[in-house]
Protein backbone atom coordinates (compact mmCIF):
# COMPACT_ATOMS: atom_id res chain seq x y z
CA UNK A 1 0.00 0.00 0.00
CA UNK A 2 1.35 3.27 -0.99
CA UNK A 3 0.93 6.96 0.84
CA UNK A 4 0.78 10.15 -0.46
CA UNK A 5 0.81 13.48 1.55
CA UNK A 6 -1.35 16.22 0.93
CA UNK A 7 1.85 17.94 -0.29
CA UNK A 8 2.22 15.14 -2.74
CA UNK A 9 -1.21 15.24 -4.23
CA UNK A 10 -1.68 19.09 -4.78
CA UNK A 11 0.07 18.79 -8.03
CA UNK A 12 -2.76 16.45 -9.33
CA UNK A 13 -4.90 13.44 -8.34
CA UNK A 14 -8.37 12.83 -8.07
CA UNK A 15 -11.08 15.54 -8.17
CA UNK A 16 -11.60 14.35 -4.50
CA UNK A 17 -7.86 14.80 -3.45
CA UNK A 18 -7.46 18.52 -5.63
CA UNK A 19 -11.09 19.49 -3.52
CA UNK A 20 -9.24 18.36 -0.37
CA UNK A 21 -5.92 20.19 -1.54
CA UNK A 22 -7.93 23.43 -2.38
CA UNK A 23 -9.77 23.40 1.31
CA UNK A 24 -6.18 23.38 2.82
CA UNK A 25 -7.24 20.19 4.80
CA UNK A 26 -5.09 17.80 5.97
CA UNK A 27 -5.41 14.10 4.66
CA UNK A 28 -3.52 11.58 3.37
CA UNK A 29 -3.88 9.53 0.02
CA UNK A 30 -3.97 5.44 0.34
CA UNK A 31 -3.32 3.28 -3.00
CA UNK A 32 -3.78 -0.26 -3.45
CA UNK A 33 -4.12 -2.95 -5.82
CA UNK A 34 -7.61 -3.51 -6.57
CA UNK A 35 -8.99 -6.88 -7.22
CA UNK A 36 -12.07 -6.76 -9.61
CA UNK A 37 -12.89 -10.31 -8.46
CA UNK A 38 -13.71 -9.03 -4.52
CA UNK A 39 -17.30 -9.14 -3.85
CA UNK A 40 -17.13 -5.79 -2.00
CA UNK A 41 -15.13 -2.80 -2.78
CA UNK A 42 -15.15 -1.52 1.01
CA UNK A 43 -14.29 -4.81 2.36
CA UNK A 44 -11.02 -4.93 0.02
CA UNK A 45 -9.97 -1.16 0.57
CA UNK A 46 -10.27 -2.08 4.30
CA UNK A 47 -8.16 -5.51 4.04
CA UNK A 48 -5.38 -3.76 1.81
CA UNK A 49 -5.51 -1.28 4.08
CA UNK A 50 -5.13 -3.27 7.01
CA UNK A 51 -7.45 -0.95 8.97
CA UNK A 52 -10.81 -1.98 11.03
CA UNK A 53 -14.21 -2.36 8.45
CA UNK A 54 -15.85 0.12 11.03
CA UNK A 55 -13.24 3.10 9.80
CA UNK A 56 -13.66 2.93 6.15
CA UNK A 57 -17.00 4.39 4.62
CA UNK A 58 -18.53 3.45 1.82
CA UNK A 59 -20.47 6.10 -0.86
CA UNK A 60 -23.65 5.53 -1.42
CA UNK A 61 -26.08 7.57 -3.67
CA UNK A 62 -29.85 7.24 -2.76
CA UNK A 63 -33.43 8.78 -4.10
CA UNK A 64 -35.08 10.43 -1.36
CA UNK A 65 -38.54 11.59 -2.42
CA UNK A 66 -37.18 12.54 -6.04
CA UNK A 67 -33.85 14.15 -4.95
CA UNK A 68 -30.44 12.57 -5.36
CA UNK A 69 -28.74 12.09 -1.48
CA UNK A 70 -25.64 11.13 -0.67
CA UNK A 71 -24.70 8.65 2.19
CA UNK A 72 -21.71 7.67 3.95
CA UNK A 73 -21.84 4.39 5.92
CA UNK A 74 -19.29 2.05 7.42
CA UNK A 75 -18.18 -0.69 4.81
CA UNK A 76 -18.93 -3.21 7.86
CA UNK A 77 -22.47 -2.31 7.73
CA UNK A 78 -25.60 -0.95 5.40
CA UNK A 79 -27.43 2.06 4.53
CA UNK A 80 -30.84 2.47 6.62
CA UNK A 81 -33.15 4.20 3.90
CA UNK A 82 -35.78 5.10 6.09
CA UNK A 83 -33.44 6.54 8.40
CA UNK A 84 -31.64 8.29 5.85
CA UNK A 85 -34.72 9.74 4.67
CA UNK A 86 -35.73 10.91 7.59
CA UNK A 87 -32.24 12.64 8.29
CA UNK A 88 -33.23 14.86 5.54
CA UNK A 89 -36.75 15.32 6.45
CA UNK A 90 -38.32 13.04 3.34
CA UNK A 91 -40.48 10.30 3.39
CA UNK A 92 -38.93 7.54 0.82
CA UNK A 93 -35.43 6.41 -0.06
CA UNK A 94 -34.26 3.86 -2.43
CA UNK A 95 -31.37 3.32 -4.19
CA UNK A 96 -30.36 5.59 -6.98
CA UNK A 97 -30.02 3.80 -10.32
CA UNK A 98 -26.13 2.81 -10.58
CA UNK A 99 -26.00 4.81 -13.74
CA UNK A 100 -27.58 8.06 -12.50
CA UNK A 101 -25.48 7.91 -9.61
CA UNK A 102 -22.40 7.54 -11.82
CA UNK A 103 -23.74 10.21 -14.04
CA UNK A 104 -23.90 12.90 -11.44
CA UNK A 105 -20.96 12.71 -9.06
CA UNK A 106 -18.29 12.04 -12.14
CA UNK A 107 -17.15 9.10 -10.52
CA UNK A 108 -17.56 5.43 -10.82
CA UNK A 109 -19.55 2.70 -9.00
CA UNK A 110 -16.97 1.35 -6.23
CA UNK A 111 -14.99 4.71 -6.46
CA UNK A 112 -17.47 7.15 -6.08
CA UNK A 113 -16.37 9.96 -3.19
CA UNK A 114 -18.20 12.05 -1.41
CA UNK A 115 -15.91 14.80 -2.26
CA UNK A 116 -15.52 16.65 -5.45
CA UNK A 117 -18.13 15.21 -7.23
CA UNK A 118 -19.06 16.54 -10.82
CA UNK A 119 -21.95 18.03 -9.50
CA UNK A 120 -20.43 19.93 -7.07
CA UNK A 121 -18.17 21.47 -9.90
CA UNK A 122 -21.45 22.72 -11.58
CA UNK A 123 -22.35 24.38 -8.26
CA UNK A 124 -24.99 21.71 -7.36
CA UNK A 125 -24.13 20.11 -3.87
CA UNK A 126 -25.82 17.05 -3.59
CA UNK A 127 -27.35 16.67 0.32
CA UNK A 128 -24.71 14.72 2.08
CA UNK A 129 -25.41 12.34 5.40
CA UNK A 130 -22.46 10.61 7.10
CA UNK A 131 -23.07 8.14 9.64
CA UNK A 132 -22.68 9.03 13.23
CA UNK A 133 -20.51 6.77 13.46
CA UNK A 134 -17.84 8.31 11.74
CA UNK A 135 -17.46 11.22 14.81
CA UNK A 136 -16.28 8.10 16.83
CA UNK A 137 -13.19 7.94 14.97
CA UNK A 138 -10.25 10.47 14.94
CA UNK A 139 -9.83 9.69 11.07
CA UNK A 140 -11.92 7.82 8.95
CA UNK A 141 -11.72 6.47 4.97
CA UNK A 142 -13.32 7.27 1.91
CA UNK A 143 -13.02 6.79 -1.56
CA UNK A 144 -10.63 9.15 -3.28
CA UNK A 145 -11.87 8.87 -6.43
CA UNK A 146 -11.45 5.64 -8.02
CA UNK A 147 -10.99 2.08 -7.03
CA UNK A 148 -7.85 1.17 -4.85
CA UNK A 149 -7.79 4.54 -3.97
CA UNK A 150 -8.83 6.37 -0.78
CA UNK A 151 -8.15 8.84 1.71
CA UNK A 152 -7.79 9.18 5.36
CA UNK A 153 -9.31 12.35 6.94
CA UNK A 154 -10.42 13.58 9.81
CA UNK A 155 -14.61 13.14 10.37
CA UNK A 156 -15.53 16.73 11.07
CA UNK A 157 -13.91 18.06 8.23
CA UNK A 158 -15.40 15.89 5.98
CA UNK A 159 -18.66 17.00 7.52
CA UNK A 160 -17.83 20.17 7.32
CA UNK A 161 -16.35 20.12 3.37
CA UNK A 162 -19.59 18.44 2.12
CA UNK A 163 -22.14 20.67 4.50
CA UNK A 164 -22.98 16.87 5.48
CA UNK A 165 -25.73 16.53 8.70
CA UNK A 166 -24.69 13.42 10.63
CA UNK A 167 -27.31 10.95 11.93
CA UNK A 168 -28.01 7.35 12.57
CA UNK A 169 -28.11 5.98 9.06
CA UNK A 170 -26.28 2.73 9.62
CA UNK A 171 -26.89 -0.78 10.75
Amino acid sequence: MAKKSKKQQQSGGTPATVALSSAGVDFTVHSYDHDPSHPSYGEEAAEAMGVSPDRVFKTLVADVDGTLTVAVVPVSGSLDLKALAAAVGGKRATMADPTLAERTTGYVRGGISPLGQRSERHGKHLTTVVDESALTHPTMFVSAGRRGLEVELSPTDLVALTGAVTANIAR
